[in-house]
């Protein structure tokens, strides 16, 4: 709810403060008093359009600011968290709720210039519709219609059926969710089906090429390794006899290889290390390099056995399995391991692929099943609708017909068409009938704003309960009426507070004695008219209640006809 707004140098309002709080706030004042800037500072809350004409003579800029209280969950406090602002923690509720605080500001400047805040961050004039959106509904000749779209119609109608309506709706729903998915997965499937085939007959071809080289995992490397060696056979020979020659051929002067060299030298070293201990350790590296050298003859004699054995036809074959694997390679990756991992992928695509047929008939059964079962609760639905649309227009006509429209009536049509859609199948639509004999129209043709706003008051008192938004302001909802059926429209709006937090801006008595916080707008008369807004209580209250009876605050009859209307309307609310 709005706790309450502050008004600078707006129109003819130079500074007043708007105690508001909960419940049903009634704002009262003289002919020209402002009381219409109120409405037009809330406005400015909401994000409507700003002009500059609304800025006080001399001022250089007109200031709205909205302080709000809202449950800690509520989704306007997250969203305006998002946008940079912040929120203040306010107590708790009468329920014992958490509740937080939000401050809205706007001003606009004499040049036409306008900037909005949001919990005290600068923010788009459109981020402080979008929240009010779902914070206040203003009821007023120049505001538009809250209902004046069929999707509002719609969701309006759907809270004022209740849990049957939603449960119907959510089991429509889900089944319309699974029938969009599948049905947007069959279309895929035909439209792309020529293509699948393409690929899928693109696949069974590499699986064959590379089914038939059977190349395995690192043949790419090890073959590579392979043709070098075989490509420099005869170098690697000599070298590997060279090294062999050396080490193991005895020399002809004196009949001993580099083995037996070394071999002499350790023997006579050992022969006198018993003489010096430092001697030891040389010995023992001779040994080793003794052994090191008849291990590397060994080896390289083994090594000239195996080039001995390799056919020169070899590396033909080798080149030749290289150029089929090189043919992988270029087409299905870097290497054979890659080409292998494509394999593997071709193998479970072609599984997926070679089920399309399969996939879609399956999928066109189930559609099709869909589209039976939506039938059937789209029908389900709809008859619901229409049941709750005839009753929400009896019970609105009945509000109407107390409200000083005797032969007004409300109609709601519930349209089925054929194609599903997320919400069902129906469009709704309300309208008015303005009297016996006429045609039903939009709502908003045919009526007078002060008609409008007691149809809109009709349909707000009975929907009240299902309503998430938490305040109504109502402007001109009493105009062309008075006596008795002011009284009703007192009483109405009165109820809706119950639920929700109230403001209406009227000039009638039998309206403002139904509101439990009554605001006067006063008209100060100097070299600049000015207004101020006052909380009236007590005799002041009584006072305004009599001029707005009588024209005059001190009339005696006019103050016992006050006093006698504020204690009706407080049992009444009672």
């Amino acid at each position: 709810m709005i706790e309450e707004i502050t008004i600078r140098d707006l129109g003819v309002i130079e500074q007043a403060t708007l105690p508001l709080g909960p419940g049903f706030t009634a704002l009262t004042g003289e002919t020209g008093a402002g009381k219409t800037m109120v409405v037009t500072a809330l406005g400015l809350l909401l994000g409507q359009r700003a002009e500059s004409g609304v800025v006080r003579a001399g001022a250089s800029q007109a200031v709205a600011e909205g302080h709000w209280l809202l449950p800690e969950q509520h989704a306007v406090l997250d969203r305006a968290k998002d946008a940079g602002g912040s929120t203040d923690p306010a107590g708790s509720d009468g329920a014992g709720a958490a509740v937080e605080a939000l401050l809205m500001s706007r001003s606009v400047s004499a040049e036409g210039r306008s900037r909005a805040w949001v919990g005290g961050r600068s923010a788009p004039a459109g981020l402080l519709a979008e929240l009010g959106e779902q914070l206040v509904v203003v009821h007023g000749q120049s505001d538009q219609l809250r209902l004046r779209s069929q999707q509002a119609q719609r969701d309006a109608l759907d809270r004022f059926a209740g849990a049957a309506l939603a449960d119907a709706l959510g089991r429509y729903r889900e089944r319309y969710d699974g029938w969009q998915r599948r049905r947007g997965e069959l279309d895929e499937l035909v439209t792309e089906r020529d293509h699948r085939r393409r690929e899928a007959e693109e696949l069974r071809a590499a699986i064959d090429e590379i089914e038939a080289v059977s190349p395995r995992t690192g043949e790419d490397a090890a073959l590579a390794e392979q043709a070098e060696r075989l490509t420099n056979l005869e170098e690697l020979r000599a070298a590997a006899s060279a090294a062999h020659e050396a080490i193991a051929t005895e020399r002809l002067d004196d009949g001993v290889d580099a083995i037996g060299m070394v071999e002499q030298a350790r023997r006579a070293v050992e022969r006198v290390a018993t003489h010096d201990a430092a001697l030891a350790p040389i010995g023992e590296l001779l040994a080793g390099v003794s052994f090191q050298l008849a291990e590397a003859a060994t080896q390289l004699a083994g090594y000239l056995d195996g080039l001995d054995l390799e056919a020169s036809g070899e590396l033909d074959a080798v080149q030749e399995r290289r150029a089929a694997l090189a043919s992988l390679t270029r087409r299905y990756g870097e290497s054979i391991d890659e080409v292998l991992e494509y394999f593997d992928r071709a193998g479970l695509r072609l599984l997926e692929l070679d089920g399309d047929d399969d996939r879609i008939e399956a999928l066109t059964a189930e559609v099709q099943a869909d589209a039976e079962a939506l039938d059937a609760l789209g029908s389900e639905v709809t008859a619901l609708r229409r049941e709750a649309g005839a009753a929400l227009a009896d019970r609105v006509s009945e509000e109407l017909a107390a409200l000083a429209m005797p032969d007004a009536r409300l109609v709601v049509e519930v349209d089925e068409r054929e194609e599903f859609a997320a919400h069902g199948r129906d469009a709704v639509s309300i309208l008015l009938q303005p009297h016996r004999g006429a045609d039903p129209r939009p709502l908003g043709k045919g009526a007078s704003g002060g008609e409008l706003s007691r149809v809109m008051l009709a349909i707000e008192v009975v929907i009240a309960s299902s309503d998430p938004v938490p305040t109504f302001v109502f402007d001109e909802v009493d105009a062309g009426v008075g006596g008795a059926s002011a009284i009703e429209i007192g009483k109405r709006l009165a109820r809706l507070a119950q639920t929700a937090q109230v403001i209406v801006v009227t000039h009638l008595a039998q309206v403002a004695a139904f509101a439990n916080n009554h605001l006067r707008v006063v008209k100060e008369h100097g070299e600049v008219t000015a207004s101020s807004i006052q909380q009236l209580e007590g005799d002041a209250r009584l006072e305004e209640m009599a001029r707005l009876l009588s024209g005059l605050s001190d009339s005696e009859s006019a103050l016992a006809h006050a006093r006698e209307l504020l204690d009706a309307a407080s049992a009444a609310v009672t």
